[in-house]
């Protein structure tokens, strides 16, 4: 199962892992912890070799002893005394915890189990570095939810471990692994455990079981060891997908991507858009689903991109692989200012990005002629979203296409050009 040579996993003895799983959780433990919480957590890993963190969205439970795990039936047998608490209890380990009926359909639960209680069975393969679980189920079918609930949370559960542990994926999906191949291997020297078809007693010498999480497509550098940002991730990714461009540099003719959508929140004139961008001196990249379906490539395109222009949805995850100083232009639909603002606005500007906001006028949203001027749909968004978050969906995310004003928009590309050192070309 190993895919490093057999001397890296001679210099990987157990104890070395142990301490770096050790070190991990007691600096980690509680990132919303008050310092007593802290300190509990401290205590209880170094007694009993078992602890426990939760906040509103996710659990993290970690072993610092050996530990059996039934990839069959995801139970962990681990041996803690009988006045430990949380003993004995189930954990999704996905960063979604809040979301009660995903967590009961769409991502398996790990049971913890005291081994001197409950008679665990032999080991079948015996490992000398960590295990890391996690799932990559939930939302995990889009490139948001893929970043915010799973590739980030990873980095910052795992990035210590230089690489010494082995991850168990529930819910396993061929094609999130296929997909994330390069990130999983430059976090693991291992293969991925996928219990499905590996359904085996595997024991480990310390375990982790769900993955830290801080906000959407961030981190606060405060609450990591080692001070890591969300700057270190993407000097990470930089690594993983040997991107060579770290921060964006003057080009005689900037580049600009333009995600291109194919069924929601769609550029009814595309075209008239793209002939503007060209006027203004961009190299104009059109980026449509089957050219960001290959991330490899993709990333590559990006890191060379001046400007990336999107409207609001998942594709402006993408922001994560543009070089530092580029600017990122959210096209911002009616009924979609919180989102815009809270999923891609804020965290552009802690990833070392220009961010530059392009909100719609009502005459430029689809809505508009299904609707009418005056209705509550174009004057009140609040209003629709007050009979629950999915009738909310429905109108503003899935059924908005956008007629965009160019001249009106032309001035925000201009601002885009000020942040890159350039000024619009006379008209």
């Amino acid at each position: 199962m190993e895919k490093v040579p057999g001397s890296l996993a001679q210099r990987t003895a157990p104890f070395i892992c142990l301490l770096l799983l050790s070190l991990l959780c007691i600096v980690q433990f509680g990132f919303d912890a008050t310092p007593s919480e802290q300190c509990e957590n401290q205590t209880q890993l170094e007694v009993t070799g078992f602890a426990c963190h939760s906040n509103i969205h996710t659990e993290v439970c970690v072993f610092n002893r050996r530990v059996r795990i039934d990839t069959l039936t995801m139970k962990v047998y681990a041996p803690f005394s009988q006045d430990v608490p949380q003993a004995n209890h189930t954990i999704h380990p996905y960063a979604r915890k809040d979301d009660k009926p995903l967590m009961s359909n769409s991502v398996t639960s790990v049971q913890i189990l005291q081994e001197n209680i409950t008679l665990p069975p032999a080991c079948r393969y015996s490992q000398n570095v960590p295990a890391v679980i996690f799932s990559s189920g939930g939302f995990a079918r889009n490139i948001f939810h893929e970043f915010n609930e799973v590739i980030i949370p990873l980095f910052l559960t795992s990035r210590h471990f230089q690489s010494r542990l082995q991850f168990i994926v529930t819910d396993f999906r061929s094609e999130f692994v296929a997909r994330y191949d390069k990130i999983l291997s430059h976090l693991s020297s291992y293969e991925v455990i996928d219990p499905a078809s590996n359904g085996s007693i595997h024991c480990f010498p310390g375990a982790v079981v769900g993955l830290h999480y801080h906000d959407n497509l961030a981190i606060t550098t405060t609450d990591v060891p080692k001070g890591y940002s969300m700057l270190d991730f993407k000097q990470f990714l930089r690594e993983s997908y040997n991107l060579k461009i770290r921060d964006f540099s003057p080009m005689e003719k900037p580049v600009l991507v333009l995600i291109s959508r194919q069924k929601s929140r769609t550029f009814l004139n595309e075209d008239q858009m793209l002939t503007m961008m060209r006027s203004l001196g961009f190299s104009v990249v059109v980026a449509k689903p089957e050219m960001m379906a290959n991330l490899h490539k993709f990333a590559e395109v990006l890191n060379s991109c001046s400007v990336l222009v999107g409207a609001h949805g998942a594709g402006l995850t993408n922001e994560i692989f543009l070089p530092e100083g580029a600017v990122m232009v959210q096209v911002v639909g009616l009924g979609l200012e919180w989102g815009s603002a809270n999923y891609y606005g804020a965290p552009a500007r802690g990833m070392g990005l220009n961010y530059v906001e392009y909100k719609i006028e009502p005459e430029e949203s689809s809505l508009i002629s299904l609707y009418g001027r005056d209705h509550p749909v174009i004057v009140d968004p609040a209003s629709v979203y007050s009979r629950g978050y999915e009738v909310g969906r429905a109108m503003y995310l899935i059924k908005q296409n956008f007629n965009i004003d160019v001249v009106r928009f032309r001035k925000t590309l201009v601002k885009a050009l000020g942040f890159l050192g350039r000024s619009a070309p006379s008209v």
